[in-house]
């Protein structure tokens, strides 16, 4: 007999009775109460999105394959303003917004804080930009 099926056979079968004894009727193993000194998660959530904290700006597998290709390497400082951008589009409620940072354009979806594609100067030469509600200009 191998040691899996040895340890399964040595395992102890707790009764539905031994289930509801040890886990519903014990007040103490499932307290589901929320404690007044707990914050809660809408509390938590509200202080993120109005300090700006919620998650870092994502790039999408098709902008970073952008930047990439074409050699493009954001600054700490372009990225700050990337994010800063982000943020006012966030709060003027935008879904979808062109956000310039020097000769870069990025296109970005809001809600999911991410970025969706990125073009440099070369390719904005039309100014043509679709499928967005709104731009910022950092």
């Amino acid at each position: 007999m191998d040691i899996q099926n040895q340890n399964f056979q040595n395992r102890q079968i707790l009764s539905i009775e031994q289930v509801q004894e040890r886990y519903l009727k014990n007040p103490g193993a499932t307290d589901n109460k929320v404690s007044k000194t707990q914050i809660s998660f809408q509390d938590v959530l509200m202080q993120k999105t109005l300090l700006g904290q919620t998650d870092e700006l994502k790039f999408s597998k098709h902008a970073t394959g952008r930047l990439s290709d074409r050699g493009i390497e954001l600054s700490d400082s372009q990225m700050e303003r990337l994010n800063d951008g982000v943020r006012k589009a966030q709060q003027k409620g935008i879904k979808d917004s062109l956000v310039i940072v020097d000769q870069l354009a990025f296109i970005v979806n809001v809600p999911n804080n991410t970025v969706v594609t990125a073009m440099d100067s070369t390719e904005t030469n039309d100014n043509v930009f679709t499928n967005i509600n709104g731009a910022v200009i950092m």
